[in-house]
């Protein structure tokens, strides 16, 4: 090397040193918002954890750039970062680098979750364990439980249902009904003006206050194997009559019908002998008219012809369960089971009788076919409010609810549980329901609807006053006039609510009993139908006929043939 060249070398050598220098007091005075404080090549699986359903996921400037379900399954590296106070650590996951906080990260599959408490939204159902729909207790709007665990995370990092205790009692409850906060838990759920609607509603009757119940959406399932009809077009058949399915199954084909609805349990005369009678009613399995064998082919029938089959459930109007178990019903002054109008009800405030009818509505979807269960008689007696206020009855409110608390309960623990055998649900209720207040036996339309999957109102034209809502005729001689009026009063609640049921109705299918008297052909069913879809009720109907008479069936056939729009 020529000394000129060394030279030229020495004097860049004192430049190149006092950059240096310069930079390094840059980075002493400006520190970078992180620092490695580890590396290291080796990598272990972390599972994701979090008192919420998702965590964020970071870039390495702490820019949140995506986010990961809890109790994902994620690579964690050694290095570590830290800012503000807060210890990032990088993962790999779905094929790319990440920084998560730490504290989202265990090395525990059972310890996925870090919620301590939550509040109910909604009163709910204490189950005794996270498989059965056995009910331990119950928790009112506003309370405040204890998380102890939880049965399943599904894939959005959802909890199933919360392990909790409350009171003197450990059990389960869906986490859907939660929410972290008392303020939360108060609060009213606020859709179209809806409280202001609901405030306007007293509770004059005694069946509850509207503004006391829930109206958070729900979702509406849609199951891939069980389609539901758009309109369903049915008829009625009794536990007597399903024993000559084939007669009606040829006449439903022949004419325009689609579906069928089927006893599965009406007040002394159950369908079949059910199992699940067996374990909770013997009276109501000893009283079977037909065997589990031969109604499990009367369905099959109905379906393999390509009908859909709704299975009829008479809920709180039961006698049989009443003489197996008097403690749940509905007592008289002497601590007897009160005789209303020849029947014996158990009382809706009673969790043992709710089990029952689910437990039976499980096992006729899941073992015997039905595409849906259709609860009817979901109310407290009704003309019974005097007798109630003096003493006469004894309902056993044991949770202190209100009537119409206790009847959005019910129809919630039954969509849970139908729901987890793709079976769909439906609710029999009075035309009254839809008026401008909570009823005195406990329904009330938004609250019912804005749950199940679908509501049936029962507006009967000779069920009504004689001029209903001012009518000059005798309402049920001008049936078009009468189910317009009623229309829109069903309108209106579906109108406030979120997630409104489909509306099916039932239909008057006999002659009236009042003078005058009325025969009700085919041009009387057509009247009804063609009002309830003038008013944008149309997913359907279904014939009120208590004999299941295909003579009457014949007699109107030609209404069930037209199109209605």
């Amino acid at each position: 090397m020529s000394k000129k060249k060394c030279k030229v070398r020495l004097k860049k050598f004192p430049c190149i040193m006092l950059l240096l220098i310069v930079l390094v007091v840059i980075l002493l005075i400006v520190k970078p918002n992180f620092n490695i404080s580890k590396k290291s090549t080796n990598t272990n699986e972390s599972y994701v954890t979090s008192d919420d359903s998702s965590v964020a996921l970071y870039d390495s400037e702490y820019n949140e750039v995506s986010s990961i379900p809890r109790g994902s399954i994620v690579k964690e590296f050694g290095d570590t970062q830290k800012n503000e106070n807060v210890t990032y650590v990088k993962i790999e996951y779905d094929g790319k680098t990440y920084f998560i906080n730490k504290d989202n990260l265990t090395s525990d599959k059972n310890n996925l979750i870090k919620e301590k408490e939550m509040y109910v939204r909604t009163n709910l159902t204490i189950y005794k364990d996270a498989e059965s729909p056995k009910i331990l207790s119950f928790a009112k709007k506003g309370e405040r439980l204890e998380i102890t665990g939880y049965d399943k995370i599904d894939s959005n990092g959802l909890v199933n249902k919360y392990k909790v205790k409350y009171n003197d009692v450990e059990g389960y409850v869906y986490s859907k009904y939660l929410v972290k906060t008392k303020e939360e838990s108060l609060a009213l759920y606020e859709s179209n003006g809806l409280q202001e609607y609901l405030a306007k509603m007293g509770n004059s009757l005694g069946g509850g206050t509207a503004t006391n119940l829930d109206y958070y959406p729900y979702e509406k399932p849609k199951f891939e194997n069980n389609k539901m009809p758009d309109e369903v077009r049915s008829l009625y058949l009794n536990s007597a009559a399903v024993k000559s399915i084939d007669k009606y199954i040829d006449f439903a084909l022949k004419n325009n019908i689609n579906a069928l609805v089927i006893d599965v349990k009406e007040n002394t005369s159950p369908a079949y002998k059910s199992p699940v009678m067996k374990e909770y009613s013997i009276t109501n399995y000893n009283h079977g008219i037909s065997e589990y064998e031969d109604y499990k082919n009367y369905i099959k029938k109905a379906k393999d012809a390509g009908l859909y089959v709704i299975g009829r459930i008479s809920t709180f109007k039961d006698s049989y369960y009443v003489e197996d178990h008097k403690e749940a019903a509905i007592m008289n002054r002497n601590g007897e089971p009160f005789n209303y109008n020849s029947s014996y009800w158990p009382t809706a405030f009673n969790r043992g009788v709710w089990e029952f009818n689910v437990a039976l509505a499980v096992e006729a979807v899941r073992d015997i076919g039905f595409n849906e269960i259709q609860f009817d008689y979901v109310r407290f007696p009704d003309r019974t409010s005097s007798l109630e206020k003096d003493g006469t009855i004894n309902l056993n409110n044991k949770y202190n609810e209100e009537k119409a608390q206790a009847i959005q309960a019910f129809v919630m623990y039954a969509c849970d549980e139908v729901h987890k055998v793709g079976g769909y649900v439906s609710i029999d209720v009075f035309g009254e329901s839809a008026s401008n207040y909570v009823t005195a036996y406990g329904q009330f339309w938004a609250a019912i609807s804005n749950v199940a999957d679908v509501i049936s109102g029962m507006p009967y034209p000779d069920h009504f006053n004689a001029h209903e809502y001012g009518i000059t005729e005798v309402v049920w001689t001008v049936p078009y006039k009468l189910l317009t009026n009623w229309g829109e009063y069903v309108a209106q609640k579906q109108s406030v609510i979120p997630t409104p049921a489909v509306v099916r109705t039932w239909i008057q299918a006999f002659n009236t009993r009042k003078a005058p008297e009325v025969v009700y052909d085919s041009s009387k069913i057509s009247e009804q139908i063609q009002a309830l879809y003038d008013k944008g009720l149309t997913g359907g109907y279904m014939t009120w006929n208590s004999g299941s008479s295909l003579e009457k069936y014949e007699e109107i056939k030609d209404a069930f043939k037209k199109v209605y729009k």
